[in-house]
């Protein structure tokens, strides 16, 4: 069953939707997000599949703009797993106490380096039944990697993009594993990894979990969610956070106009931040 809301169209109702129905709404939606963000990127600046998933195994429980932060300085100093095998633990958990967790997080990312360097002589593997056996790398980490570093599509089931799978009616499920397959089956495999890009997007930009911003949302036309949140246009646009959010024009300018440099662009401003 699903709920279906337009913006202006009074109650919801609830109507069959059926799995035709369904993935062209999902698609629609997709379209919309892309449109909306062209310049939609892994927000975690790596530059080898390496870094990536430390950045990965680092980003839980605290934001990307904060690892992007202090992986900056941890790969200056250990730029490989062999380097950071053999770093020293209390160094490292010095370097990564800003993430939270750190001294978990320092074990982990210690028996990462050293499996990678014991078995895969120091290289990433790019099979997702390897990735899921490195120690800090669960099937949400390993799909970043593969989709992001190597290219093979993955869908990304972080709580930004579980909250907006259940909120367009994707799926019911609060499981991440189960929201990957429901999802799935609604794209095709080539738009696996940009999809999880744009919702990812919207999600940390609009559609938040506390109080979405309803009336500034660019698919609000095929959500069955629509009136969660905010609906009036001038309130909802005050909600809106980053290069979205009011006074940000620029920015977000600079990414419309650049989006083969957007992660670069999005960098210089977060630097420029306190």
């Amino acid at each position: 069953m699903a709920t279906s809301r337009r913006p202006g169209s009074g109650p919801a109702t609830t109507a069959p939707e059926s799995l035709l129905a369904l993935k062209r709404r999902a698609r629609r939606i997709n379209k919309a997000l892309a449109e909306k963000y062209p310049y939609a990127h892994a927000e975690l600046d790596f530059r080898n599949p390496f870094e990536l998933v430390v950045a990965a195994v680092l980003s839980a429980q605290t934001t990307d703009v904060l690892v992007n932060r202090v992986t900056k300085i941890l790969f200056a100093r250990y730029p490989d797993a062999r380097a950071m095998s053999e770093a020293d633990p209390a160094e490292l958990e010095a370097i990564l106490q800003p993430t939270g967790f750190f001294r978990a997080k320092t074990k982990s990312v210690l028996a990462l380096s050293t499996r990678l360097v014991d078995e895969y002589d120091g290289v990433v593997p790019g099979r997702l039944e390897d990735l899921v056996t490195l120690p800090g790398v669960g099937r949400k980490t390993a799909n970043v990697v593969l989709g992001n570093a190597f290219g093979v599509p993955g869908i990304t089931v972080d709580t930004h993009f579980g909250r907006l799978a259940r909120r367009f009616g994707w799926t019911a499920s609060e499981d991440p594993l189960q929201v990957e397959f429901d999802v799935a089956e609604l794209f095709e495999p080539k738009d696996w990894t940009m999809l999880s890009h744009r919702v990812v997007f919207h999600g940390r930009r609009v559609c938040h979990s506390r109080k979405p911003a309803c009336g500034a949302c660019p698919v609000a036309n095929w959500c069955p969610s629509y009136g969660l949140g905010e609906t009036d246009p001038v309130k909802a646009a005050k909600l809106l956070k980053y290069e979205l959010a009011p006074g940000s024009e620029s920015l977000l300018e600079r990414l419309l106009a650049e989006t083969h440099r957007a992660a670069e662009i999005r960098m210089e401003s977060q630097r420029r931040l306190p």
